[in-house]
């Protein structure tokens, strides 16, 4: 870490505030956070975060991640007047954790790249559980220099990395695992509710799956965590997010010619659970669409 005196981290959401937290404590660096709402800076600041504008944090620091709610924000933020590519400077990295689509990625890396900086796509995997412990999943895209220099930082808060290739990469892999998460989540749903129709209880259903070949993580956390015991709160990954992540996922498949029917098959009840009200939610409750009891 020791080419990087200084970091910025715009987005202090529910995934950002902890990634943030571990990245401040764990680095030994300073760290300059950034968000529009003033509470996670407060609780953050204890930790050695220092809040700033995000022209600020463009401005004072070498390596800058991005934890956005949506690809759109990252290129909006980013094409802004005054914002980070009018304020970025040769030799600065950028690292966007958010989950962008692959198009938007490479777009923006070639813009910065005029800008003399590094854009790389290091969009993160699992639970807020595992931003909290520092065990997430980060999947990266960019130039085998750009992942080494970021690997120190982000193992603070990680603990599997992977290198998916040049830019734009670690988006296709990160995609394609929630689409085929949220395609286990609807297979897992509807075997529940075709088991409490036939009278067996989806509790031993689903239990016994963790003990032959239907057994996965989607079974072990969405299955047994959320659909069983109807554990459907807010402020998880909630079906709003979800459903941006498999847009994302469906409009790859036609950029490239697949089909994708299974995926299209969850957009039927993501838009279902939110003509229901449930944008909000956890996005495992379209299990109670699916359903209802």
């Amino acid at each position: 870490m020791a080419e990087f005196q200084r970091v910025g981290f715009i987005g202090l959401g529910v995934m950002g505030e902890p990634i943030c937290r571990n990245l401040a404590v764990k680095s030994g660096l300073p760290v300059l956070g950034c968000d529009t709402d003033p509470a996670p800076l407060l609780r953050l600041a204890p930790h050695g975060v220092t809040a700033a504008t995000s022209a600020q944090i463009m401005q004072q620091c070498e390596v800058v991640f991005l934890s956005l709610p949506s690809g759109e924000i990252v290129a909006q933020l980013s094409r802004a007047a005054d914002g980070l590519l009018a304020n970025a400077r040769a030799g600065q990295l950028i690292v966007d954790l958010s989950t962008s689509p692959v198009d938007v990625t490479r777009e923006l890396a070639r813009e910065f790249e005029a800008k003399g900086a590094t854009f790389i796509d290091a969009p993160v995997a699992r639970t807020r559980a595992a931003a909290e412990a520092g065990t997430l999943s980060v999947m990266i895209g960019g130039a085998e220099s750009s992942f080494a220099a970021v690997k120190p930082l982000v193992s603070t808060f990680a603990n599997e990395i992977t290198h998916c290739g040049p830019i734009g990469s670690g988006q296709v892999v990160k995609i394609l695992n929630n689409m085929v998460l949220f395609e286990t989540v609807v297979a897992l749903s509807e075997a529940r509710a075709i088991a409490r129709r036939s009278g067996v209880d989806p509790q031993v259903v689903l239990e016994t799956f963790t003990r032959g070949s239907a057994d996965s993580f989607a079974l072990r956390n969405h299955g047994l965590k959320a659909i069983l015991p109807g554990n459907f709160p807010e402020k998880a990954f909630p079906v709003d997010y979800a459903r941006k992540d498999l847009r994302y996922a469906l409009a790859l498949a036609e950029q490239t010619g697949v089909q994708a029917l299974g995926a299209r098959n969850v957009d039927v009840w993501f838009d279902a659970a939110l003509a229901q009200g449930h944008g909000n939610r956890y996005f495992p409750v379209i299990s109670r669409v699916i359903d209802a009891e």
